[in-house]
């Protein structure tokens, strides 16, 4: 009888588990790697006055409160005439990258207007960007603060002449009957420098209550007057207004109400009322929003205007 022969054991060599993690993190980074050159975009550089909280790595491009690009390197232009900053656009991005388009830092920023960029304060300074529509171009000029918000409500722009500012800023309020109708647009000296011009936006359906007659006037800040005969004047103001400045109109209701006011016209800022025109109180009809003229002619004159 024959013995069966022995069966023959072979060992297979064991991966060594040790090598499991530097193969995985090598695996994460050439993903990771692959990603970053995947979405790389082109790079754009940006000249600004000053670039304060400006850091390369770390502060971002947003457009529409979405990253569109990160800071790469932040320099001292040649004579010391600014700072030059190079952003990398995200791939998705790049449409961005072309002539006309404005680009500004954000900070944060405190006043009686109201609270912008406070965010900033956790997160680090960022950088805003409106599009333009001029050819691609890599080479750019930022703005030292945020443009005029385009308008896009079927309203009217007027332009309003006065000798001072006052306490009139960006974004106050325009009232009608102290019912707010519109607001302040923007602001800047006369080309010859005897007064200041303010761009006014009335909003749709009110548009038409502005006729070529209408008289405008500051009702911000606190005005209080007394006389011998006539004892004490308190302004009557609305708090809004009294904080931010602003501006209230009204039309003559003698005879036959003036046509409309063309978008662009202009008028004279009279530091306060006239008591008749606090009396005035034509009839003048208002169509629903939805019925709103949306033919209304917006920017050329008044961009010409208004722009420093």
């Amino acid at each position: 009888m024959t013995s069966a022969p022995s069966p023959r054991v072979s060992r297979a060599r064991a991966f060594p588990l040790i090598w499991v993690v530097p193969i995985v993190a090598i695996a994460i980074g050439g993903w990771m790697g692959f990603r970053e050159l995947r979405d790389r975009g082109k790079a754009i550089t940006i000249d600004f006055a000053d670039g304060s909280g400006v850091e390369a790595g770390r502060t971002v491009l947003e457009y529409k409160g979405v990253s569109a690009g990160t800071v790469e390197a932040v320099e001292l232009r040649p004579g010391l005439a600014g700072v030059s900053i190079r952003l990398r656009l995200t791939r998705s991005a790049e449409s961005l990258a072309r002539a006309g388009a404005h680009f500004w830092i954000v900070h944060p920023e405190i006043s009686f207007s109201g609270v912008k960029g406070l965010d900033t304060l956790v997160t680090g300074v960022r950088i805003n960007v409106l599009p333009g529509g001029g050819p691609p171009a890599a080479h750019f000029t930022g703005l030292d603060k945020a443009p005029v918000p385009e308008v896009t409500d079927e309203g009217r722009a007027f332009i309003l002449r006065t000798d001072r500012l006052g306490s009139l800023t960006s974004g106050a309020p325009v009232f009608y009957r102290e019912f707010k109708v519109g607001k302040v647009e923007a602001s800047r000296l006369s080309r010859d420098s005897t007064s200041v011009l303010i761009r006014v936006h009335v909003d749709a359906p009110y548009g038409d209550l502005v006729r070529t007659s209408t008289r405008f006037w500051n009702t911000g800040g606190f005005s209080f007057k007394v006389s011998l005969f006539g004892g004490a004047e308190l302004k009557d103001t609305s708090l809004e207004s009294l904080v931010t400045g602003g501006i209230a109109f009204a039309t003559p209701d003698v005879g036959a109400v003036a046509p409309a006011a063309p978008a662009g016209a202009q008028f004279a800022l009279a530091s306060e009322p006239n008591p008749d025109w606090l009396k005035w109180s034509p009839k003048i009809p208002i169509r629903s929003p939805d019925t709103a003229d949306e033919s209304q002619p917006k920017g050329g004159i008044l961009d010409e205007l208004i722009k420093p």
